[in-house]
């Protein structure tokens, strides 16, 4: 194994082990005592089954974690990647179509053995805990809308990737930044009016007390709103909340039917300002701008790796090619995410932060956006005691409890 192979090696077996880490700390950070906060909304036995909820997840995480980490390991070792692409060579398409049918057949592959852990998450362990309402027909019709969307999304930018660094000569990177900032651009726009409704019904929100709620306070901070969705959440699952999306006219604020069952007019008008907020503060353009930027910086450093023969050695293969040097790559970009990813988080939690002071000073009632904030947390069984190293490094939001004493006053750092 040369010098290519053993840093990816050290770097899937170190972030494999980073995360058994922070799960063991979570699980050991569990609190069986209330907190003083929720000391009217959870009783003994309900605050012990949020920890259980807690566990359960935890402990599937890890024997996916698992199983992703030995599949790989397994194929790479067998020499799966040189069989794979001798077999689809060996039809004698080009090198785009020859691309993406190995990358189409890898996806297909890990799918189909990875079938059996979400079907028993979905099946076993949210039903279990009472989230689970999603039919044996809609999980089979969620999968094929998603293989047929891939096919037509994914697959003609994937043709694109691969012709540009092809045939693009040194600029290639350039070109396909490029190529692929228009693809997310239109993406964006689209996905809410086309794609989303796909998986969703969105129904406007009818006209009454809520409707009107909402409309008055978007006014109130010069938010354009056209409409308001409600989105059928409890056909797959009982948990609740709420999104922004989109820009311009193909923007959708939508809220969960779910949602709107459990909480009052002011909580869920507490819960919009919250979106809005988001919008105000432009923390969506910010995070576009942030992904636009981290896939120019990774398209560069994958012009300069995509052509190095011992990143092929590495997998046994013998003739380079951009389809495998674009999987091998992105493993190589393993140490590199592991940075990234909680720095990534960090910002998010200002914001949300940020978000949550919009919505507290906009409505005039920190109460009712705690009060909002504390129910969805009980309905859908959060953890409520996170230990620091693992908020650290998977929380895009931050701790109830902090964003709580955040809200009446305190620091947030």
């Amino acid at each position: 194994m040369n010098i290519y192979g053993i840093i990816i090696l050290v770097a899937l077996l170190g972030n494999f082990l980073l995360e058994f880490f922070a799960n063991r700390l979570n699980l050991k950070a569990l609190d069986p005592q209330v907190p003083e906060e929720f000391s009217g909304l959870y009783d003994q036995e309900k605050y012990a089954r949020s920890q259980e909820y807690t566990r359960v997840r935890t402990r599937f995480g890890n024997l996916a974690a698992t199983f992703d980490l030995l599949l790989l390991l397994v194929f790479w070792q067998v020499g799966g990647f040189p069989h794979l692409d001798g077999m689809v060579r060996g039809w004698g398409f080009g090198i785009v179509v020859t691309g993406l049918i190995f990358t189409g057949l890898l996806i297909l592959a890990k799918g189909v053995l990875s079938l059996p852990l979400k079907i028993y998450s979905t099946f076993v362990i949210e039903a279990r805990f009472g989230f689970n309402r999603t039919t044996p027909a809609t999980f089979v019709l969620d999968m094929v809308k998603g293989i047929v969307l891939g096919v037509l999304l994914g697959g003609p930018l994937l043709a694109v990737i691969l012709a540009i660094f092809q045939y693009g000569g040194p600029l290639a990177w350039l070109y396909c930044w490029l190529a692929v900032t228009v693809f997310t651009l239109v993406v964006q726009f689209i996905a809410p009016t086309w794609i989303m409704p796909l998986f969703n019904k969105f129904t406007p929100l009818g006209d009454g007390e809520l409707r009107e709620a909402i409309f008055k306070f978007a006014r109130s901070v010069g938010f354009p709103l056209d409409n308001v969705f409600v989105m059928d959440g409890s056909k797959r699952s009982s948990k609740s909340n709420a999104f922004f999306t989109g820009f311009g006219k193909h923007k959708r604020i939508a809220l969960f039917d779910t949602l709107i069952e459990g909480h009052p007019v002011a909580e869920l008008v507490a819960i919009l300002a919250h979106e809005i907020g988001h919008y105000q503060k432009k923390h969506i353009l910010q995070g576009l701008m942030i992904s636009i930027l981290h896939t120019g910086v990774m398209l560069f450093l994958l012009s300069l790796f995509v052509s190095k023969p011992g990143l092929f050695d590495a997998f046994q293969l013998a003739q380079p090619s951009v389809y495998c040097g674009l999987i091998f790559f992105g493993l190589l970009f393993t140490p590199m995410e592991m940075v990234l990813g909680p720095l990534m988080n960090l910002l998010s939690r200002h914001n949300e932060f940020e978000a949550d002071r919009f919505a507290v000073d906009k409505t005039g009632d920190s109460g009712a956006m705690i009060l909002a904030l504390k129910k969805l947390s009980v309905h859908n069984l959060s953890n409520l005691t996170p230990h620091p190293f693992y908020v650290f490094l998977h929380y895009s939001h931050p701790p109830l409890l902090a964003r709580i004493h955040t809200m009446q006053g305190g620091s947030n750092d």
